[in-house]
This record gives C-alpha cells, sequence and structure tokens, in this order.
C-alpha cells in the first residue's frame, strides 16, 4: 500500500498517535512541546508540571474528504509563590480553549461562508447550526473596530429597509479609501440623532481623515453630516440620485404623451413606439438605429417629449464633463434658465430641489466623487438578505456585510 505525509503544520506539538476510526474519521493525538505557562492569577511565567487536564477534542481540516480531530490533554502547571498555589492549564496558540476546534479550522469555515449560508456551510462541514453561528460569533465583530482602521477619506450613508413593505430602515455607513469599501455601521433608523451619535463616536485620529460625506438628499444625512464635521468636509448629494429626479420627471412627461396619443394614433402607429420607456432612460450613445427610430416616430408626435428629453440629456452631459464647482454651477443655472424658456412645467419641482441643494450637489464636481460605492453595496447586502431568508438582526447584518467584504483578504 503506498504511503504519503502530510504535514500536520500546527506548531509546539509532536504526534503521538495517529487512528482512522470505523466512520472514517482521523484522529491525530497531540502532546505540547512547549514547557510552561503564566500563572492565570498573577501573570507570572510557572515551569512546575502539575498533571494534566483532561482531554480536549478539537475539528481539524479535512484530509482528502475525511473529518479530522485534534486529541491533546494540556499539561497543568502550578506556582506555589502566588496566593492559594493556584494551577493554570496550558493553552497553546493553534486552539482557543473554549473552543470545539483548532482556529485555523474556524478560519476555514469562515471562508466557506463568504456569498454562502450558515445552513449551507452546516450541511456540507457535517456540523451543527449553532457551531457554524459560534464561529462567526468567535471571529467576527458585530461593530467596527476602529483600531484596525487607518483612515476614512470619504464617508456613504444610505438606507435599506429589512423587511419589504415594512418600512423598517436601517441606515448603512460606509468607508472608501484607494478604492475599498469598508462597512463601519449598521444602525437601527434613520434618524438625525442615531447618526450624529454614530459620527460623534469615531475616534478623533478618524475623524480628521474623513474628507467628505456622500448621501442622497435626505435631510437627516445631509445635516447630522454637517453638524458633526462642520464646515472643513464636504457634504456631497450623489448624482446619481440626483439624475435620477430628474429623468423621473422625464417619465412622469412620457406616461402623459402615451396616454394622449393612444387616445389620437391608430394602434398601428402606437406599436412603432414600443418599448419607448426603456429607450428613453439609455445613454444616447448606446441607442441602436431601430431605438433612434423609434425615438423618431414618438418626438414626431411629442414635440415637448423631445424637448424635454434633450434637456434631460444636456444635463447629463454637464455632470459628465471634467469641469469645476464653479463652472458646473454656471452650467446648471443656465440650464434652469433654459428650461423656464421652455415653457416646460414637469421639471419645476426638480428645480425647487436644485435650488435648495445646489452647493452639495455641485461638491460633486471638486473630487467628482458620488455614492456609487454604496448603491453597490447595498446590492450586495440585498444579495445577502435574499441568500439567508431575510435578516433582521442588525449585528448578524453586521457581521455577514463585514465577512463578505474581508473574508477573502482575511482567510483566503
Amino acid at each position: 500500500m503506498a504511503i504519503f505525509e502530510i504535514p500536520l503544520d500546527i506548531p509546539d506539538v509532536e504526534i503521538e498517535n495517529v487512528e482512522l476510526t470505523k466512520k472514517g474519521d482521523i484522529i491525530i493525538t497531540v502532546v505540547s512541546t512547549v514547557e510552561g505557562t503564566h500563572c492565570h492569577k498573577c501573570g507570572r511565567e510557572i515551569i512546575k508540571p502539575y498533571g494534566h487536564g483532561k482531554m480536549i477534542k478539537l475539528r481539524h481540516l479535512s484530509i482528502l474528504g475525511m473529518n479530522v480531530y485534534i486529541h491533546i490533554r494540556p499539561v497543568r502547571y502550578q506556582y506555589t509563590h502566588c496566593d492559594g498555589n493556584p494551577v493554570t492549564t496550558q493553552t497553546l496558540n493553534w486552539y482557543n480553549p473554549r473552543s470545539p476546534h483548532t482556529k485555523v479550522y474556524g478560519e476555514h469555515i469562515l471562508l466557506e461562508m463568504v456569498n454562502s449560508t450558515v445552513e449551507d456551510v452546516s450541511i456540507k462541514e457535517g456540523l451543527g447550526y449553532d457551531a457554524v453561528m459560534g464561529i462567526l460569533h468567535r471571529y467576527i465583530d458585530t461593530e467596527v473596530n476602529w483600531d484596525r482602521i487607518e483612515r476614512l477619506d470619504t464617508l456613504g450613508l444610505d438606507e435599506i429597509s429589512l423587511k419589504k413593505g415594512h418600512g423598517d430602515f436601517v441606515t448603512i455607513v460606509t468607508s472608501r479609501v484607494a478604492g475599498k469599501t469598508t462597512i463601519l455601521a449598521v444602525l437601527k433608523g434613520r434618524t438625525k440623532e442615531t447618526v450624529k451619535k454614530f459620527l460623534y463616536s469615531i475616534p478623533k485620529r478618524l475623524k480628521n481623515t474623513v474628507k467628505a460625506v456622500c448621501s442622497d438628499m435626505y435631510e437627516g444625512y445631509t445635516n447630522a453630516a454637517a453638524e458633526v464635521f462642520g464646515k472643513d468636509v464636504k457634504i456631497i448629494v450623489d448624482r446619481f440620485h440626483v439624475a435620477k429626479l430628474y429623468r423621473n420627471d422625464l417619465d412622469g412627461l412620457r406616461k402623459k404623451e402615451i396616454k394622449r396619443l393612444k387616445k389620437e394614433l391608430s394602434e398601428e402607429e402606437i406599436k412603432k413606439m414600443k418599448n419607448v420607456m426603456w429607450i428613453l432612460r439609455k445613454d444616447v450613445d448606446e441607442l441602436t438605429d431601430e431605438e433612434l427610430e423609434v425615438l423618431k416616430c414618438l418626438f414626431r408626435h411629442s414635440p415637448i417629449l423631445e424637448l424635454a428629453y434633450k434637456l434631460c440629456n444636456d444635463l447629463t452631459d454637464i455632470f459628465e464633463d471634467d469641469i469645476s464647482k464653479s463652472v458646473a454651477t454656471c452650467r446648471i443655472n443656465d440650464w434652469k434658465k433654459k428650461v423656464k424658456e421652455s415653457g416646460l412645467k414637469c421639471f419645476n419641482r426638480f428645480i425647487s430641489t436644485l435650488d435648495k441643494y445646489m452647493d452639495k450637489i455641485t461638491n460633486y464636481f471638486i473630487n467628482r466623487q458620488t455614492s456609487g460605492f454604496v448603491e453597490g453595496l447595498n446590492n450586495k447586502i440585498k444579495v445577502i438578505k435574499r441568500r439567508c431568508y431575510g435578516i433582521l438582526n442588525i449585528k448578524h447584518l453586521f457581521q455577514r456585510i463585514y465577512l463578505d467584504l474581508e473574508g477573502y483578504s482575511l482567510y483566503a
């Protein structure tokens, strides 16, 4: 029978015995090669042996599909120069005393959980659901550990609903540094006071590294950031939230015009304008010849919609251009003037929003920062919620977001 060897890769032990059980499990019995430990009462080094503790059984990484268990009886030491002559059990650094698994096996489970579910990992590894959750809780914090963060640069604030249709909102706080998104908090609710309390809790050394805060136009977020950081940090209203508003106005006009045209035109002519809603939403440069013909047909019957469409694209072009904040402000004001001169009423509400948030909207042009990274994370969170059949516990949600973002870099 051919034999090959695999290094155990566990430090400070010698293998005493290897056994293959009838169930097909591998049991490796080891003994410590480290002499002494530190007194659990006074912390001093002790070297006087005092027997052994109970046998510890630890799940380890599988070999060739077979479950592996490490058995070790830890050495106990007594310190006679400490009050009560305390006895301390030696613990080696490759396992935690109260964990039924080696550390490397725990990290393996966490890696398996990235983009997966507790239930799936439980089935694949033959572990109980609670055992997998126990590993998650032992290794992954339920809130941010500021000591692991060097700087913040750009903060993102956005909300998601834990239960669709129930308005059960939580606030997602993130940071963006050198193209990397980090989860900072999942806060219950979205009030200004809740967000302020968290922002004030950021250590001073990190607060000083914040250059900008990106958000939508929700005043609870923008006002909280302004009150905490003052004028030294730019508050940026995300350009894509702005675009959504004026494109919604265009879509509102489309609905009115299509309703009118259905009364005035033949069914055959209406069919020529099929899928016009999606065509109007596409980038002009990405339109096919067939789609351009659909627009020509539509605009022939609705000049007012053509005008609104061109104005929308004009505003988009402003945001696409690499210009300064001051130039952008002038061009947006010129755009507003064109809208008023056109006689169009569909953009009235949007223009009021522009007037109110102009400074925060045009802050985008300083460094062309958006909260696109927040939206990207929100999409990931939606996947996590679907994958895990809904997560209502915000501490658990924080753990799962953190693991999906950091798991590969930490444990791969």
